[in-house]
């Protein structure tokens, strides 16, 4: 279950907790879609415990602070992979 708390001042954060899901990244990314365009969007990632395959993919292409250790380590594979195909 993913928990999503939002909280804006001079930039929007969303605080998410819990497991993120390949269903939960439609959700996520309509919820990021909503805000202005311009607005500076973070999501931390503090109180995540789980992450699967297409959520770290989605995860790559945002700006996360926060991230655990192994999450940050999982994001950059899937970042150096993507690169990896691109130079090929």
């Amino acid at each position: 279950m993913l928990k999503i708390q939002r909280s804006a001042n001079s930039r929007v954060v969303f605080t998410l907790s819990g497991r993120i899901e390949a269903e939960d990244v439609n959700g996520l990314g309509q919820l990021l879609a909503l805000e202005k365009a311009g607005q500076h969007v973070v999501l931390d990632l503090r109180d995540v415990t789980l992450v699967n395959q297409d959520a770290l993919k989605f995860l790559a292409g945002c700006d996360a602070e926060n991230c655990p250790a192994y999450i940050r380590e999982w994001i950059a594979q899937v970042k150096g992979r993507s690169k990896r195909r691109r130079t090929r």
